[in-house]
């Protein structure tokens, strides 16, 4: 880059296709040139190693997803956060907005983009930046924090097991080998307290390639069928990248382990979001291997997750974190307090309901939404000393 462009303003973009960044570079940004980047991490190399004037960030992606709030949480801690970030999204609602701007966004545009509305807010922003941003930002519906005593338990127990269990965890690993190729642990993105994103950690349990089945079983699926609309969904045959991914050039949706890749998402999430149910769940699912089937129904895929309490994504008890894109549907008033609450390895819904017959969607979350209100040390202590008994059961979950 020459010096006369490293001193100019820029206005950067991060996962915008073409069209899109042709017609961003039409409109009118007081000056600031618009200069796009493949992904977040380019943008941050280029920034540091060039030290360009860039005023502001534009980033293309839905608000819980992984080109959105996390991102942009992994820009900032770059030391890039003293000026306006921009969230381009296909949907929105009061909860997602309020989201974003409790997160530290400027704001957030809708598509299609409208040149006047753009060019005001983005202008205004810019110009006004500093002075905004020290007013404070708008915060969510209050989160409980995790008192002091339950994070010091968290962290002694989970310590004390992961000591305890570590023989388990050398034979769990040996007999995941052993019986199918592929890694023996994963982590994929999820949705946790306040909606932050993490790395959640479990042992594998199905078949590395699980998700190229999904298609073929979407009518088994438990919460559709609750809901009466299992029979009418209709999927599609699967391409190389679902919608969501073709403008990145990549899967969004990753589950990751070793060398390790496939897709969480597999361009399901659409058509169970028409079928009104966020939830993917398959009785006697044939996609689990033999020792899979076993360590779910004991619960011992979970024991990586251990490891995520220690470092505090997540806690003993509380709501399970979800994937991105079952979160990014459960952002109204009805369902946003789930995400007030603790995420855990085992919460309220598991001991209540688990091994009792089917359970509905709305029954699941009524039970989030219970334990967000109501959450204390003590309530833990004997939902753990409850947990036990939910794991010997006859049913296949």
């Amino acid at each position: 880059m020459t010096n006369q462009f490293k001193s100019k303003p820029l206005i950067a973009l991060v996962g915008f296709d073409e069209p899109l960044i042709e017609q961003l570079q039409t409109f009118d940004f007081n000056g600031a040139e618009i200069v796009p980047f493949a992904n977040g991490l380019k943008l941050v190399s280029a920034w540091q190693s060039n030290h360009l004037n860039i005023v502001s960030v534009l980033i293309k992606g839905e608000i819980v997803g992984p080109n959105g709030l996390s991102l942009i949480e992994s820009i900032k801690k770059q030391g890039l956060s003293a000026i306006p970030y921009f969230l381009v999204v296909r949907q929105l609602n009061a909860n997602l907005r309020q989201i974003a701007l409790s997160a530290g966004v400027a704001d957030v545009l809708i598509l299609p983009l409208r040149r006047q509305n753009v060019e005001k807010r983005v202008n205004f922003l810019i110009q006004n930046w500093k002075r905004l941003a020290q007013t404070g930002q708008v915060q969510l519906a209050p989160i409980r924090s995790i008192s002091l005593g339950k994070r010091i338990f968290d962290v002694v127990f989970a310590g004390l097991a992961l000591v305890a269990l570590l023989p388990l965890f050398l034979i769990v690993y040996v007999l995941i080998k052993l019986e199918s190729k592929g890694p023996a642990f994963y982590y994929s993105l999820r949705v946790g307290t306040g909606y932050k994103v993490f790395r959640f950690y479990k042992f594998r349990s199905m078949f590395v390639n699980a998700d190229q089945k999904v298609k073929d079983l979407m009518h088994l699926n438990q919460y559709a069928l609750a809901t009466g609309d299992g029979a009418n969904v209709k999927i599609e045959e699967p391409s190389s990248l679902c919608q969501d991914c073709q403008i990145y050039g990549k899967c969004q949706f990753t589950l990751f382990a070793d060398k390790e890749e496939w897709c969480e998402k597999d361009l399901k999430k659409s058509k169970i979001a028409k079928a009104g149910s966020a939830f993917f769940k398959i009785k006697n699912d044939p996609r689990i291997t033999r020792i899979g089937n076993f360590i779910r129904n004991t619960s011992i895929d979970e024991l990586p997750q251990l490891w995520n309490v220690i470092i505090g994504d997540m806690s003993i008890v509380g709501n399970r974190p979800l994937p991105l894109y079952e979160a990014e549907k459960l952002t109204t008033d009805k369902y946003i307090l789930r995400f007030a609450a603790p995420a855990g390895i085992t919460g309220l819904w598991q001991v209540e309901k688990r091994g009792k017959g089917e359970m509905s969607e709305d029954e699941r979350l009524m039970l989030d939404n219970v334990y967000a209100q109501n959450h204390s040390l003590k309530s833990d202590i004997k939902l753990i000393l409850k947990t036990i008994p939910a794991l010997l059961q006859k049913e296949s979950v």
